[in-house]
């Protein structure tokens, strides 16, 4: 076995991962990122594409920003429509200026691979066997396989930025944290489609048969969601069902849905809310999807990954350069505060649109009406709505 060594040990290679090794070298810190995927394979799972203000201005404050500011698309709004009407969210109106800006996942993950090997920091891919030891000693370690030799890291802390499914939760001790979690009847139908956008905005849409999200990836990529059973095959789905179900569902008058062009992805995502507390484990600290997973409708997931990991290096970097380990212990509590937000804004978002399978469903539909109409008659409502979307800024942010 080889022995190698480490002052931070990551495992996972999705943004999380990649943007805290890209932070702490920022801090003179050095990490190894370790990743179970092939490169390829992480460079083109699709995933959200919806950058809040705050994500979108620490990227430019890491230096990997340079592709985002060309080609992501920046909205300064999204449309709810129901009742076959719209309505905008004036994201600068309402939210102090902040707007958000659409970047597909895939080509953050891109930008941060390409800035990671342009430094010469450690990352490796397709390793097996990954487990993660002695986590109550001063230095943890990483067991691994990589191209067939067997390795050890060792670290002063682990992160891990391995998603729901990872290795690292489930490594914690019995009792030393808990988990709160919520599944939802439904899923989403995910469609990425070669037709331009029809909207200039994000259009989310409540309709009786279900709801319904027109997004975007490019000027000529469309991207669409289909609320749909959780145990729906998407091969099972046609095109022209598709299609079909989205012009129902998203109908306005006046407006036309653009579907001269062939569907080229589909996938069912299901929904949960998930939540790991605390979010560290003597010297593991979770980050991102391994600590918490919201419902999509809310366009959160990226985002509190992003939050969690600027926590994490700057606690790591106030420890190393002054051993100060105030910050690094308060991990968990200012990353929390910030979770619950998003789990409630994501959950509100989703029980205002999708439509439940409930003996009470008549009770649910019109208390979904009160809401929406509440939401587009009321700015102190909007308001809400928009300024927990582009990212709610905490005093302790400014």
């Amino acid at each position: 076995m080889t022995e190698e060594s480490t002052q931070v040990g990551i495992v996972g290679a999705g943004p999380a991962g990649l943007l805290l090794g890209h932070l702490l070298h920022q801090h003179g810190i050095e990490s190894v990122v370790l990743e179970l995927r092939s490169r390829d394979y992480v460079e083109h799972r699709i995933r959200a594409g919806v950058l809040e203000h705050g994500t979108v201005e620490l990227l430019k404050e890491a230096g990997v920003s340079e592709r985002l500011e060309r080609e992501g698309m920046e909205h300064g709004g999204i449309e709810l429509r129901f009742d076959g009407r719209g309505h905008r969210i004036d994201f600068p109106k309402l939210a102090g200026g902040r707007t958000i800006t659409v970047y597909g996942q895939t080509e953050v993950v891109k930008d941060l691979i390409k800035a990671r090997l342009e430094f010469g920091g450690r990352l490796l891919f397709e390793v097996d066997d990954v487990s993660v030891h002695d986590l109550k000693s001063d230095r943890p370690a990483i067991r691994f396989t990589h191209e067939g030799a067997e390795h050890e890291l060792r670290c002063d802390v682990i992160a891990g930025c391995d998603g729901f499914h990872g290795i690292c939760r489930p490594a914690i001790p019995d009792g030393a944290i808990e988990t709160h979690e919520r599944e939802y009847p439904f899923a989403w139908l995910g469609v990425l489609a070669e037709v331009p956008p029809s909207t200039e905005e994000l259009i989310y849409a409540r309709h009786e048969r279900g709801f319904a999200l027109h997004s975007m990836r490019t000027p000529e990529l469309s991207r669409f969601y289909i609320q749909c059973d959780p145990d729906d095959d998407p091969d099972a789905w046609s095109d022209q069902q598709i299609w079909d179900e989205l012009e129902t569902r998203l109908h306005r008058d006046g407006w036309t849905l653009n579907r001269d062009g062939p569907i080229i992805e589909k996938s069912v995502t299901p929904m949960r809310s998930f939540v790991t507390e605390p979010m560290q484990y003597e010297t593991l600290f979770l980050a991102g999807d391994a600590a918490h997973i919201v419902p999509p409708t809310g366009a959160k997931g990226l985002n509190l990954a992003v939050g969690d990991v600027r926590e994490l290096a700057s606690g790591l970097a106030e420890w190393y350069e002054t051993g100060d380990l105030g910050r690094l212990d308060t991990y968990s509590e200012r990353c929390l505060r910030r979770v619950w937000r998003a789990e409630h804004f994501s959950w509100w978002m989703t029980s205002m649109l999708h439509r439940f399978p409930d003996e009470n469903a008549g009770f649910e539909e019109r208390l979904q009406q009160a809401q929406l109409d509440y939401v587009t008659r009321s700015q102190a409502a909007a308001t809400t709505l928009a300024e927990n979307y582009v990212g709610f800024v905490w005093e302790q942010d400014k």
